[in-house]
């Protein structure tokens, strides 16, 4: 088990608590070194608070997540911030939230440890149409995932009465009930209160469904010719699937999915840096993400490029320019009403001690250093389109 908590005293309760339960433990005081460690000694789960210094845990879960190494290591949060729903659907295994009981402690370390001695995983799939449920158990198929079928939603509440499941495939248009009737009554019952629920329909969806769903689901696939992909990638982040482990061809499926990453794809971001090598560096590479480039050379310009094109969804913003520096133009920035909530991530030249405060202070929602870690930048990107 790998601990990943800055809070000494704690990290101590957690190792004696998890070395009662038969795990060996694992500290890292920092993010980076968390990281680091997940990468190279691949526990059997990790233990992580969302407050850390160097990145939010936020950073560090996407980051897991979206390295096909880690994504299937089951990341349990626990951490003063309110974050539940979001860790979830991020793919977090659990979520507790601190000041947190010896008795919740002990539940989770045996929760996560009954999960992990489970070598088959269940899947529900409640999908009318019977040969839209045999392919999409024969999708997920493989000898790691016991999947039950079945038409209705009485079907699937039986169902879920008599056994343990670790993951729901749903789709809305059910004979009997319709899909958030399904999914409210599922909710109410306490131990399927965080069971993973991914919606899978044919149907248009209206502004407020979505909404509502996404308060209630963890993720949303609109079934089209790229569907099925997702469906084998959200269903394996869930159930916590080893990608090495899988069948050749779904390997390959998964590999094609990740070469778009669905929460930058079409969005715009501003680069505003003095030194075109770096904008051009920035921009070739998030461009391989079907991003949209709008590029300023100083504060001013960038200002300018803001109130001129209105759908910027993210800034990334040097800090070390002539004239009018980022922390300037971020103040600036942030004191006109419309960009209040602007996401700002500043690009810093060296990691000096205050950095990060003195960016936060001039309105950063974030900030990183030169040079510059690709993963980094995108985890971070993917972390502040996400809010």
């Amino acid at each position: 088990l790998l601990i990943s908590e800055d809070d000494v005293n704690f990290a101590r309760i957690l190792v004696d608590m998890a070395q009662e339960q038969g795990f060996k433990a694992l500290v890292a005081l920092r993010s980076d070194i968390g990281l680091a460690m997940a990468r190279e000694f691949k526990p059997t789960a990790i233990m992580l608070d969302l407050n850390l210094p160097v990145m939010d845990g936020w950073t560090v879960l996407d980051r897991l997540k979206h390295d096909a190494s880690t994504r299937h290591i089951p990341v349990h949060i626990v951490s003063v911030e309110e974050g539940r729903q979001r860790s979830l659907q991020l793919g977090a295994i659990a979520y507790l939230q601190k000041p947190v009981s010896h008795e919740a402690l002990s539940k989770s370390l045996t929760d996560i440890k009954g999960f992990v001695d489970r070598p088959v995983k269940n899947l529900l799939v409640v999908e009318d149409d019977a040969t839209q449920r045999l392919s999409i158990v024969d999708l997920i198929g493989n000898h790691d995932v016991s999947t039950t079928a079945v038409g209705s939603g009485a079907e699937a509440l039986e169902t879920l009465k008599s056994g343990h499941f670790d993951c729901i495939v749903l789709d809305l248009g059910l004979p009997d009930m319709t899909g958030f009737e399904l999914i409210e009554q599922i909710k109410q019952e306490p131990n399927l209160k965080s069971l993973p629920i991914i919606i899978y329909t044919g149907k248009e969806l209206t502004r407020t469904e979505e909404t509502q769903l996404k308060r209630m689901a963890e993720t949303i696939i609109v079934k089209d010719v790229r569907s099925p992909e997702r469906l084998l990638d959200e269903t394996a982040l869930f159930l916590h699937r080893v990608q090495a482990n899988l069948p050749e061809p779904k390997r390959q499926m998964l590999e094609q999915l990740y070469q778009t990453d669905s929460t930058l794809a079409g969005k715009k971001v501003l680069i505003v840096d003095d030194d075109v090598r770096n904008i051009f560096a920035l921009t070739s590479m998030l461009e391989r993400h079907l991003m949209q480039i709008v590029f300023a050379e100083n504060g001013r310009e960038g200002i300018a490029q803001l109130q001129n094109t209105p759908d910027i969804n993210i800034v990334l913003m040097d800090v070390m320019m002539p004239e009018m520096d980022g922390y300037e133009t971020m103040e600036a920035i942030r004191k006109m009403p419309q960009f209040g909530s602007l996401p700002m991530i500043a690009l810093t030249a060296k990691a000096m001690k205050g950095d990060r405060e003195k960016c936060i202070e001039a309105g950063a929602s974030d900030y990183i250093t030169k040079p510059v870690d690709t993963e980094q930048v995108l985890s971070l990107l993917r972390v502040w389109l996400y809010r």
